[in-house]
């Protein structure tokens, strides 16, 4: 219980620093401003390099906002699975279970940087044509609303309710699982390439709305955390499903012209 109690301790003292962290780099970002767009939208400088920073500085930057984001962002989902896990594998060994604990960690945000080493750069050529290309940032409104739209339906799918069932069910630990260190970096990208794919709908949709706006990351976030740790998790997904699919609707006809 002792061991129990310490690790929900550190998982809040993690959560409130990610949190910090996380707040101080949006306040950061708009205090630098945006571009404003045709088409009435403004461009965030996250996706711009900034004078004299290297392409590697720049992405190195990026990502490690983005995994500080995500911290914040997956902890409460993550924090009950890691507990699975800790009992899982057995050890009475309390500093052995925390450094594997640790360990799975780190595989499971792993894979969300490496999500963040994609998206990183498909933002910034997006934001490059976007500059040149007045005609496409004027459908950039339009674009958004679809891939909310979409997003909203993707969250229907059985290819969404598999992965999310994995991540609810026990993060995989209905059997004990081995002591090392090499099963526990395993297990955490298997966690982590699972989380990531079910969250594939709702962290398209922050991206869409603005990923460095902390309105839309508390929303997203209260999304995932109710989906993987609510009794009725899949019906929990189908209605954020049904509100994004309804928000995109009214961000197409907004955009449209229609609203």
């Amino acid at each position: 219980m002792d061991s129990r109690r310490a690790f929900l301790g550190v998982s809040a003292i993690v959560f409130a620093a990610s949190t910090a962290m996380t707040i101080a780099s949006c306040a950061s970002m708009a205090a630098m401003g945006e571009v404003e767009m045709p088409g009435g939208w403004a461009m965030s400088m996250m996706w711009m390099r900034m004078p004299g920073e290297t392409w590697s500085g720049a992405t190195a930057s990026f990502v490690g906002m983005w995994v500080v984001m995500m911290v914040a962002m997956m902890l409460p989902s993550l924090a009950p699975m890691l507990l699975r896990y800790r009992q899982a594998i057995g050890t009475t060994r309390v500093t052995h279970r925390n450094w594997l604990t640790a360990v799975v960690s780190l595989g499971y945000y792993a894979v969300w940087a490496s999500v963040g080493i994609i998206v990183f750069p498909l933002g910034t050529a997006f934001a490059r044509i976007a500059m040149r290309e007045p005609e496409l940032a004027r459908a950039v409104p339009i674009a958004v609303g679809a891939v909310v739209l979409v997003a909203g339906v993707v969250q229907y799918t059985g290819w969404k309710e598999r992965h999310l069932a994995f991540c609810r069910d026990a993060t995989g630990c209905s059997h004990p699982l081995p002591a090392d260190a090499g099963p526990a970096w395993r297990h955490g990208l298997r966690i982590g390439f699972h989380c990531s794919h079910s969250c594939a709908g709702l962290t398209a949709i922050g991206l869409g709305l603005g990923i460095m706006d902390l309105r839309v990351m508390a929303v997203v976030t209260v999304a995932i955390t109710a989906e993987h740790l609510a009794p009725a998790g899949v019906r929990v997904a189908r209605v954020t499903g049904a509100l994004g699919v309804g928000a995109g609707l009214l961000l197409i006809g907004r955009s449209a012209g229609l609203g």
